[in-house]
Protein backbone atom coordinates (compact mmCIF):
# COMPACT_ATOMS: atom_id res chain seq x y z
CA UNK A 1 0.00 0.00 0.00
CA UNK A 2 1.30 3.43 -1.20
CA UNK A 3 0.47 6.80 0.31
CA UNK A 4 -2.02 9.12 -1.38
CA UNK A 5 0.79 11.32 -3.50
CA UNK A 6 3.88 9.24 -2.52
CA UNK A 7 7.17 11.03 -3.27
CA UNK A 8 9.07 8.58 -2.61
CA UNK A 9 9.12 7.51 -6.06
CA UNK A 10 11.76 9.61 -8.11
CA UNK A 11 9.52 10.33 -11.03
CA UNK A 12 6.61 12.04 -8.43
CA UNK A 13 9.87 14.22 -7.08
CA UNK A 14 10.72 14.51 -10.60
CA UNK A 15 7.11 15.58 -11.31
CA UNK A 16 6.90 17.94 -8.98
CA UNK A 17 9.90 19.44 -9.63
CA UNK A 18 9.39 20.41 -13.29
CA UNK A 19 5.61 21.83 -12.08
CA UNK A 20 7.72 23.94 -9.89
CA UNK A 21 9.68 25.33 -12.62
CA UNK A 22 7.41 25.62 -14.94
CA UNK A 23 5.62 27.68 -12.92
CA UNK A 24 8.55 29.85 -11.57
CA UNK A 25 8.78 30.59 -15.56
CA UNK A 26 5.00 31.20 -15.77
CA UNK A 27 5.14 33.91 -12.81
CA UNK A 28 8.29 35.11 -13.33
CA UNK A 29 7.17 35.96 -17.33
CA UNK A 30 3.26 37.18 -16.55
CA UNK A 31 4.69 38.50 -13.36
CA UNK A 32 1.73 37.51 -11.11
CA UNK A 33 2.76 36.30 -7.92
CA UNK A 34 -1.09 33.83 -8.39
CA UNK A 35 0.44 31.15 -9.85
CA UNK A 36 3.03 30.26 -7.16
CA UNK A 37 0.64 31.51 -4.51
CA UNK A 38 -1.49 28.46 -5.93
CA UNK A 39 1.27 26.04 -6.10
CA UNK A 40 2.28 26.71 -2.51
CA UNK A 41 -1.39 25.97 -1.52
CA UNK A 42 -1.71 23.13 -3.52
CA UNK A 43 1.32 21.67 -1.85
CA UNK A 44 0.16 23.00 1.68
CA UNK A 45 -2.70 20.97 1.15
CA UNK A 46 -0.68 17.73 -0.01
CA UNK A 47 1.25 18.47 3.20
CA UNK A 48 -1.88 17.98 5.55
CA UNK A 49 -3.21 15.41 3.63
CA UNK A 50 -0.02 13.03 4.45
CA UNK A 51 -0.52 14.54 8.00
CA UNK A 52 -3.60 13.04 8.62
CA UNK A 53 -2.69 9.94 6.76
CA UNK A 54 0.15 9.28 9.07
CA UNK A 55 -1.96 10.22 11.89
CA UNK A 56 -4.45 7.27 10.93
CA UNK A 57 -2.12 4.49 10.23
CA UNK A 58 -2.75 1.68 11.89
CA UNK A 59 -0.92 -1.23 13.56
CA UNK A 60 -1.46 -3.13 10.23
CA UNK A 61 -0.06 -0.37 7.72
CA UNK A 62 2.91 0.67 10.12
CA UNK A 63 4.97 -0.92 6.56
CA UNK A 64 3.96 2.66 5.02
CA UNK A 65 4.78 4.76 7.68
CA UNK A 66 8.54 5.39 6.62
CA UNK A 67 7.11 6.31 2.82
CA UNK A 68 4.54 8.70 4.31
CA UNK A 69 6.96 10.51 6.63
CA UNK A 70 9.60 10.68 4.04
CA UNK A 71 6.88 12.37 1.97
CA UNK A 72 6.38 14.63 4.57
CA UNK A 73 9.26 15.90 4.38
CA UNK A 74 10.05 15.79 0.57
CA UNK A 75 6.86 18.27 0.99
CA UNK A 76 8.29 20.48 3.39
CA UNK A 77 11.00 21.04 0.81
CA UNK A 78 8.32 21.93 -1.67
CA UNK A 79 7.00 23.92 0.25
CA UNK A 80 10.04 25.88 1.24
CA UNK A 81 11.01 26.43 -2.66
CA UNK A 82 6.89 27.30 -3.57
CA UNK A 83 7.56 29.88 -0.64
CA UNK A 84 10.64 31.50 -2.15
CA UNK A 85 9.51 31.33 -5.78
CA UNK A 86 6.38 33.39 -4.27
CA UNK A 87 8.43 36.08 -2.98
CA UNK A 88 10.25 36.23 -5.89
CA UNK A 89 7.53 36.88 -8.49
CA UNK A 90 5.64 38.88 -5.71
CA UNK A 91 8.60 40.88 -5.90
CA UNK A 92 8.88 41.06 -9.70
CA UNK A 93 5.16 42.30 -9.60
CA UNK A 94 5.52 44.74 -7.13
CA UNK A 95 8.48 46.47 -9.14
CA UNK A 96 6.60 46.24 -12.37
CA UNK A 97 3.53 47.97 -11.01
CA UNK A 98 5.71 50.23 -9.36
CA UNK A 99 4.11 49.86 -5.64
CA UNK A 100 5.63 50.53 -2.45
CA UNK A 101 6.14 47.52 -0.14
CA UNK A 102 5.33 47.50 3.53
CA UNK A 103 8.33 45.75 4.81
CA UNK A 104 11.46 46.20 2.67
CA UNK A 105 12.99 43.33 4.72
CA UNK A 106 14.40 41.16 2.11
CA UNK A 107 16.48 43.82 0.27
CA UNK A 108 19.47 42.32 0.87
CA UNK A 109 18.52 38.89 -1.50
CA UNK A 110 16.49 41.05 -3.68
CA UNK A 111 19.26 43.09 -4.66
CA UNK A 112 21.74 40.35 -5.54
CA UNK A 113 18.90 38.36 -7.61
Amino acid sequence: MEPIISFTNPFSILTATVIIILVLLLGKETKKSIFPAIMLGVFTIIIVCHTVEFNMLTKELIEIQSKVAFSISMDFIFIFLSFATYLWIDELERRKKKTKSIDNSLNWLWSKI
